[in-house]
């Protein structure tokens, strides 16, 4: 038996380390990696199911192609002719438009290791082009970051093992990273105190020494009433405080005049006895961690609950910087060159710059584009039928495109919707190099078996495709597609990664897995200087919950939360057999206040609802949930992103998508419902 080393490229904090075994050429079984310093030779339920992920009768195997689309009408291609489709689609709109802007890709996080940038790298080879720009998962909070600290911070995840209070800020690691739990558990063990700040009685929450049910959106509240406390009572570090902060007068003032506990208490449902618990908590001399998770910038005020909250932790912990632990992610891809996402395709005579469109509104914005409009794209690593929001206009969208390819690894609900979907290769078919937005690992992903059927990886896909445009059109792309993946892989090792994760070669990382050097050290930096919570761009002054509803308020009085599952990141995993042996409806969360108001009753049919769509779903009532919240998990053959819009932003590609603003109604199911 053969056993090789692999990193999970899924979009989630762990990036787990984990080993393959093959015998005869077939995968037969998962383990974690005892080498990788975080997840410690354990997997999450997804990651022990993926032999079935790998041999799933519902993979795709070949290239096929529907006519017309939406038809179902699905027949087997070769590669050969899906490529000369493709090519003659891309080198007709340029000789009609004079520009490839006309070709576009829409592209994010489905697999995560650095050479599937190499969807960008086609894209940029071959000039100037129409691109997604943004992040729909957590850029709101980064930017709020940067603007707290100055940049990401680094710490280590592994060090909440050392601290002497936790407060989980709206995460659910017990759900959505499992891994870190056993960081927490050895805190615990230690004495610390687990205290979790969240609209839900989460898995988390029910573990924790303190649970705090807030509001929804409020967040910002909570966190500047307790701030106010810390300066009452003299409780923060002053000399941090005049020193190291940038606008300290000004928040001082702020805090002091405009943040009014009893309002407070009354915006977040909270009573003053529980901030008094967390000043207790903020003002301990002892090492405190603060891990804020991205559900609390995932609504229009995010920003501003972030800058809140990233201000109560820093003037806490009065025993010094080093001691003010917030967590929320890192760019640890910012340490690599990243060739494939940042190659310089051909310079353009005339356009000079790619076309750019916010991608939490990307089908919106698509289809109001002239000179020329968008009239191809390539769909890879998502699937925006189901994890994206404003469906009508995706649906709008596709009908004005003369081609649609998406490349996958099942027929998704975007797949069906397509004119050409592609067999994607998974990670333990392909070569590859992985890096966490959460901890500090840097993993190997090795090809340890051959394709499923005619699966190719996307590095495969755009060396192959770019060969046959310049078959086609000598020099229309300047795609270096003679590079094998070894050759990319190496070059993302610079001198100056190999010095960070102390490695020569990328044999070090075929032997084990690396741990970042420098971890965690910018917040002792004496050149740091942190801003605090900002009155500039905020409406936490004039805004209240109790002001006059409007009619929308009061037609869809709910507010919809939904978070991911246990076993499914969006619609990945829905075809495991492990992972999904319960009812396939969709459930619905509601209170015991909305089920007395609707009439419902456990196990009734319902249906939700709201100008942009509705679905059906079985009731479970929560005595746990607050009056006007309805939750419902992502994932599902009825995505719940369905009734969810997001609305347009000042600054395209600059905030994360307002999952969490959308409002609905819910009634018993009826046939006649519309």
């Amino acid at each position: 038996m053969e056993i090789y080393r692999h990193a999970c490229p899924r979009n989630c904090f762990s990036t787990c380390g984990m080993l393959s075994y093959i015998e005869d050429g077939k995968l037969v079984k998962v383990s974690g990696d005892a080498k990788h310093g975080y997840n410690q030779g354990r997997l999450c339920a997804k990651g022990y199911a993926y032999t079935q992920y790998v041999y799933n009768p519902y993979r795709l195997k070949h290239p096929i192609r529907q006519t017309p689309r939406g038809s179902g009408n699905w027949k087997r291609i070769t590669w050969e002719e899906a490529y000369d489709c493709i090519a003659d689609k891309i080198l007709e709109l340029n000789e009609r438009y004079g520009s490839n802007l006309a070709s576009g890709y829409n592209k994010f996080s489905g697999n995560i290791g650095l050479l599937h940038y190499a969807v960008e790298g086609m894209f940029n080879s071959i000039g100037p082009h129409t691109k997604p720009v943004g992040n729909p998962c957590l850029i709101t909070g980064e930017q709020a970051m940067r603007k707290s600290f100055g940049q990401m911070n680094r710490m280590m995840p592994e060090k909440m093992a050392e601290m002497n209070a936790i407060v989980i800020w709206g995460a659910n690691p017990a759900v959505t990273n499992v891994h870190q739990m056993k960081f927490i558990l050895q805190a615990r063990q230690k004495g610390a105190k687990l205290i979790v700040i969240d609209p839900i009685f989460t898995r988390t929450a029910a573990t924790a020494d303190i649970f705090i049910q807030i509001n929804p959106g409020t967040d910002r509240w909570l966190a500047l009433g307790v701030a106010k406390l810390l300066i009452e009572s003299n409780m923060y570090d002053e000399e941090f405080v005049r020193n190291q902060t940038v606008n300290w007068e000004e928040f001082h003032q702020y805090v002091t005049e405009q943040v009014d506990l009893h309002e407070v208490c009354r915006e977040t449902g909270i009573s003053l006895d529980v901030l008094c618990e967390l000043l207790s908590i903020y003002s301990m001399p002892k090492p405190c961690a603060t891990w804020i998770g991205f559900g609390i910038q995932r609504n229009e005020n995010g920003g501003q609950n972030i800058s809140a909250i990233n201000t109560l932790a820093m003037l806490g912990c009065q025993s010094g910087q080093e001691n003010r632990c917030v967590y929320y992610s890192h760019s640890g891809i910012d340490d690599f060159p990243v060739n494939l996402l940042n190659h310089e395709g051909p310079v353009h005579p005339i356009v000079q710059h790619s076309r750019e469109i916010d991608i939490n509104n990307f089908a919106e914005n698509a289809s109001k584009l002239v000179e020329p409009p968008l009239k191809f794209l390539w769909i890879a690593l998502r699937n925006p039928l189901s994890q994206d929001q404003d469906f009508q206009a995706w649906e709008s969208l596709m009908k004005e495109l003369e081609l649609i390819v998406t490349v996958d690894l099942f027929m998704t609900k975007t797949a069906e919707m397509s004119d050409l979907v592609l067999p994607a290769a998974s990670h333990f078919e392909e070569m590859d190099v992985n890096v966490s937005y959460w901890h500090h690992w840097l993993s190997i992903n090795e090809k340890a078996i051959s394709p499923y059927y005619e699966a190719k990886s996307d590095l495969q896909i755009a060396r192959e495709l770019m060969e046959k445009l310049n078959e086609r059109f000598p020099g229309f792309s300047n795609f270096p597609s003679e590079r094998e993946p070894i050759d990319w892989i190496r070059e993302e090792l610079t001198p100056s990664v190999k010095k960070l994760y102390s490695i020569e070669s990328i044999d070090d990382l075929l032997e084990s897995p690396r741990l970042r050097g420098e971890e965690g050290k910018n917040l002792s930096s004496s050149a740091f200087k942190f801003r605090l919570f900002s009155e500039e761009n905020t409406d936490t002054s004039t805004y209240s919950m109790n002001r006059e509803k409007t009619d929308v308020e009061e037609s869809y009085p709910f507010q919809l939360l939904t978070p991911q599952s246990l076993l499914k990141i969006h619609s990945q995993y829905e075809a495991m057999p492990w992972l999904n042996q319960g009812a396939e409806q969709a459930v619905v969360e509601l209170s015991e206040y909305a089920a007395e108001k609707r009439g419902i009753l456990e196990g009734d049919k319902v249906e939700l609802f709201n100008p942009n769509g509705k679905i059906a779903a079985i009731a479970r009532i929560s005595r746990f949930l607050p009056q006007k919240v309805i939750l419902v998990n992502q994932a599902g053959k009825n995505p719940i992103n369905r009734l969810i819009a997001h609305k347009p932003q000042e600054n395209p590609g600059k905030s994360s998508m307002n999952f969490y603003d959308s409002s609905v109604n819910i009634r018993k199911w009826c046939e006649t419902n519309g």
